[in-house]
Parts: structure tokens; C-alpha cells; sequence
């Protein structure tokens, strides 16, 4: 018997790197996923389909292995297989839909009844040795699904969209860690703290705006209101010229806007878009090498199951 879980990646629609500091952020779940399958083993395993038939020792997996195992007593000596659909590096919630995924199906494994908000829990084990300090809205996302308002401290708010929803992802082809563009953003707020405070206080304003041009589907409004998420990242050293270059591509292609999206430095860039035109920007960003793709909204969240 094994236990097998599924969780979406993320998209960071407004709000990322301020959210670390007490802003709303805007969230949405992506259908590109991580699959997760855990087995009986004589000893603790990790097979990745990154790195083919090797045999690995993760820390982020084990510390939410370790930390189920002890809440709930149970044994750790389990095969994990992950499999991802999702680019490492890329600012899509890829170690957060894995932790996700994991504590999912090993809590299924062991007839362990997680609600969402464990799952979230034991998931932020794993998240902190990747990123040092997150905010958790990456493994709330892809545990809960659809598309979230997040606010440390705060419950998230469901964002109901009356029909669906796309947005256009491309990713850059450089990699990079979200702890060290962390480092940076707090260093930016340690060096000019009432700038910082007033700039994280309007962004904060700006995705709750956000969710609601969401819902009512007005995309060119939202475009608006990427394009001055973006010029806050910039202003706090998280983007650079090749990002700004991608940004400003997509705009010319038809985009209504896009920001980067995720940690900066690298990953990915968002951009929303008229329908008409969405193929042909898909299209463009490819044909100059960048790995593009539309996601439709809402996306459900984590599902865990058991196969024989």
C-alpha cells in the first residue's frame, strides 16, 4: 500500500516580500503540481525525479517527517517519491507544494487525520530550512487552493471568483533563493523604516483592491495595479534589468500588466492579459526561450488518497 498526494504550485499575484512584514498579499494556486507517493521502507528515502534513481536525504522533507512522527508517534522509516511538474528556482511555490504534498501523504500513510491547517503547520517545518524566515503564505496556498488573501496573523480570506480567471507565468531561466532576497528586503526596511512602513502599509491596500478587480474580471485595472507592485519591488532591490526587460516584453506584447512574481532575483514574472490575446503572448515570451504557460483560476487545493 502507498499513500499518494498531489498539491498545486503558487502564483504571487500582489503583496510578496511585503506580507513578510504584516501586508495582505494576494495568492492564487496554480495547476502545475507536485506528486508526492510514501511507502513502507526498513529505513527513511527520498527518490526525486530530478535526480533519477537516486536515493536522497532531504532535510526540509525530513524535518516534516520527523515532526508528524513525533506529534503523532509514528514511524518515519518510509519511502518518499516525489514527482514535479514544477521548475525549481522559479518563484512558483515549488519546496511549498512539496511540503505540502508530503506531510499530506504521510500523515495518509499512517491513518493520520490532518485538517488543512496542520497540514500548513507540520509544511512550515520544511519551509523554514529552505527559506529561514517565510511568511507562509506559499504552503497556505497550495494546502488550501483557489485564490487567497494572506496576512500573517490573520485567518486567509477565501477570494470567491464569479467564473474563471487566467493569467499568463513565465519564467526567466534563473534560478534563485528566496532566503537571500529576504535578507535583502529586511535590510532595505532596517536602513529606511518609514519609507518601508508606508510603502508596505500601500501595498497591503493595493492587493486587497487587487482581489477585488479579480473578482469583478477587471484584468486591465488589476494590469494597473501589477505595474506598481512591480516598481515597489524594484524600489527595494528584489528586481533587476533582466526582470524589468520581461516585464516590459510582456507589456508590449498585449499584456494589461505583470510583475515579477515570487522572491525576485530571478524566477518567474505574472502578467495578465485580454483572452484574445493570450496565445500569441504565450507564443512571443517562448519563442524568445522563456518557458510560458496560461493558468486558468481557481485551482483546488491538496488531495490525498491511498493506492494499492
Amino acid at each position: 500500500m502507498r499513500a499518494v498526494a498531489e498539491a498545486p504550485s503558487k502564483v504571487i499575484v500582489t503583496g510578496e516580500h511585503f506580507v513578510v512584514h504584516g501586508a495582505w498579499a494576494l495568492a492564487a494556486a496554480l495547476p502545475r503540481k507536485v506528486r508526492v507517493e510514501v511507502s513502507g521502507a526498513s529505513a527513511y528515502a527520498v527518490i526525486s525525479d530530478r535526480l533519477p534513481g537516486r536515493s536522497l536525504d532531504l532535510a526540509p522533507l525530513g524535518r516534516v517527517i520527523d515532526a508528524i512522527g513525533r506529534e503523532y508517534s509514528v514511524s518515519t522509516s518510509v519511502r518518499v517519491k516525489v514527482r514535479s511538474e514544477v521548475p525549481e528556482g522559479a518563484g512558483l511555490g515549488s519546496s511549498a507544494s512539496t511540503m505540502v504534498a508530503l506531510a499530506s501523504a504521510f500523515a495518509k500513510f499512517h491513518s493520520i487525520r490532518l485538517g488543512l491547517d496542520e497540514v500548513i503547520e507540520f509544511s512550515m517545518t520544511g519551509e523554514r530550512e529552505v527559506h529561514g524566515k517565510p511568511s507562509g503564505i506559499d504552503p497556505t496556498i497550495c494546502a488550501i487552493g483557489g485564490v487567497v488573501l494572506f496576512r500573517p496573523g490573520s485567518r486567509p480570506r477565501k477570494v470567491r471568483l464569479r467564473g474563471r480567471r487566467s493569467v499568463i507565468v513565465s519564467f526567466s531561466g534563473v534560478n534563485r533563493s528566496t532566503r537571500g532576497q529576504i535578507g535583502r528586503v529586511s535590510q532595505t526596511r532596517e536602513e529606511h523604516p518609514w519609507m518601508f512602513g508606508r510603502l508596505t502599509e500601500s501595498i497591503s491596500r493595493l492587493s486587497l483592491s487587487a482581489s477585488e478587480m479579480l473578482v469583478r474580471g477587471d484584468l486591465e485595472g488589476l494590469g494597473g495595479l501589477l505595474a506598481i507592485d512591480q516598481a515597489a519591488l524594484d524600489s527595494v532591490g528584489v528586481s533587476n534589468d533582466a526582470l524589468d526587460s520581461m516585464v516590459d516584453l510582456m507589456v508590449s506584447l498585449g499584456c494589461y500588466g505583470a510583475k515579477l512574481t515570487g522572491g525576485g532575483g530571478g524566477g518567474s514574472v505574472v502578467g495578465v492579459a485580454p483572452k484574445a490575446k493570450e496565445k500569441s503572448i504565450v507564443s512571443g515570451l517562448s519563442a524568445r526561450g522563456y518557458e510560458t504557460f496560461t493558468a486558468d483560476l481557481p485551482t483546488e487545493g491538496v488531495k490525498s488518497w491511498l493506492e494499492r
